[in-house]
């Protein structure tokens, strides 16, 4: 069942009786001189349609068929309607089928949009772009089998909500320095390199909402060791929230935050990620990755980078099973359920089989201000390790409170890198001040 989004709520209302007024009305579908189901470009006439609805007024109702156009000027205080898998419209050249540039009060619904034969193939194209507009509404749609993205947003305020996005070479969603995006309640499957991507020209805020998203089967056709293959990836935009979307299948990372500013990743559930399932990484502060499940990743949670500033976050109430004992796409990914490095309070979570680390504190000397406490970690290979270099000295990390129920090798360990220097920090305490451990349980 479908979300009742702000789109079928408006849709209701216009659908009751309103004397006199123009807005409840449509154009007559057979004064529009389109040829439905036509080879021929029917741009012409669909842009002095366009025009037209929104010079009276009106809303601008499309019927089944197909429609095979480019470059369509939508303005500003328009309704597009469709049937909902029926009209379509197609793309002709190497042009967007439309474009929303410089529009205010814009609601596009119930249109399929397909790359036909043509459609832009640029890296920041898309079959339906949006540029420097507001109050833009695209519901119930459906984007199939773009060269490039599927939308595309710049500068722009937007709600995406109940569309379907499949087949596309590169992502399904595309916003760049975004002025606060909704999107919600998306299908996105088997698309090339992305899914949702929120990205900052530069570190900037963003405020977008990406809640209540079905993505699965996310490629990474441009390669590289991270920067693609993501279901949602936010980078360089601020105050962002990411929460309870279902997501599996990705080639990298279910969720991959670089270079954030005070983002919230709450609620997700993320199975089958080939890299790790939620990252957080660069110049980042204030990541808070909380509630959410993950099964199945060659790496759980990482909130890594202190060496590019990377620092501040809250990791907690998390359950993460099931890692792989290698990656397929990043050989250097170790199998650990929960790494942190810098100024993170790492609490209740729930860890259960990895064949590595349940969690680790720190790489070499990149370890400052870590609390561990109060996690259950079962079926690792270590339960916690911590770095306990000392050229550089590392910084203070408490451990207490937590349940460690056989583990295979090791329950606290002091790492130096990859090599364990303590088997039993408990026992080595006093070996290490910046350590503190207490009332923690091990069977």
């Amino acid at each position: 069942m479908r979300h009742p989004s702000r789109r079928h709520i408006l849709a209701t209302l216009a659908a009751l009786p309103l004397a006199g007024t123009a807005l409840a009305q449509s154009l007559d579908p057979a004064s529009l001189n389109l040829s439905t189901n036509s080879l021929d470009d029917q741009s012409g006439p669909l842009q002095e349609a366009l025009l037209r609805a929104a010079g009276e007024g009106r809303r601008l109702f499309l019927p089944p068929g197909t429609y095979y156009v480019q470059n369509l000027q939508v303005p500003g205080n328009i309704a597009v309607e469709g049937i909902a898998g029926s009209t379509i419209l197609a793309a002709v050249g190497d042009a967007p089928i439309l474009r929303i540039a410089g529009s205010a009060r814009v609601d596009i619904s119930g249109l399929t949009f397909t790359r036909g034969n043509g459609g832009p193939s640029g890296a920041d194209r898309g079959l339906v772009e949006v540029e420097a507009s507001d109050h833009v509404a695209i519901t119930n749609c459906t984007f199939v089998g773009g060269a490039a993205n599927g939308l595309v947003v710049r500068d722009a305020a937007a709600n995406i909500e109940d569309c379907d996005f499949t087949g596309h070479a590169l992502a399904a969603i595309l916003s760049i320095d975004s002025r606060g995006l909704n999107i919600g309640f998306n299908s996105i499957t088997k698309c090339g390199n992305g899914g949702i991507l929120i990205w900052g020209s530069q570190n900037r805020h963003d405020g977008s909402i990406v809640s209540s998203n079905t993505i699965t089967g996310i490629g990474t056709s441009n390669g590289g060791n991270g920067q693609n293959g993501n279901g949602i990836n936010v980078f360089r935009c601020n105050d962002v929230i990411v929460a309870n979307n279902q997501i599996a299948d990705c080639a990298f990372t279910a969720v991959r935050l670089n270079s954030t500013n005070n983002v919230a990743v709450t609620g997700n559930v993320c199975r089958n990620s080939g890299e790790v399932a939620i990252f957080s990484e660069f110049a980042f502060t204030g990541s808070v990755i909380a509630n959410n499940v993950i099964d199945g990743a060659a790496a759980g949670i990482s909130i890594t980078n202190l060496d590019s500033k990377g620092r501040l976050a809250v990791c907690s109430g998390n359950v993460v099973r099931n890692i792989f004992e290698r990656s397929k796409v990043n050989p250097d990914t170790r199998p650990v359920g929960i790494y942190v490095e810098a100024d993170t309070n790492v609490s209740g979570n729930t860890v259960d089989n990895v064949p590595g680390f349940g969690i680790l504190a720190g790489n070499g000397p990149f370890l400052q201000n870590v609390a561990i406490a109060d996690n259950v970690l079962t079926g690792t290979r270590i339960g916690i390790g911590v770095s306990v270099v000392d050229n550089p000295p590392v910084g203070n990390v408490t451990i207490t409170g937590n349940v460690i129920a056989k583990p295979s090798e090791h329950a606290i360990a002091g790492m130096a890198w990859d090599r364990v220097l303590s088997d039993d920090l408990i026992r080595d305490a006093a070996r290490y001040p910046h350590v503190t451990l207490g009332a923690n349980s091990v069977s």
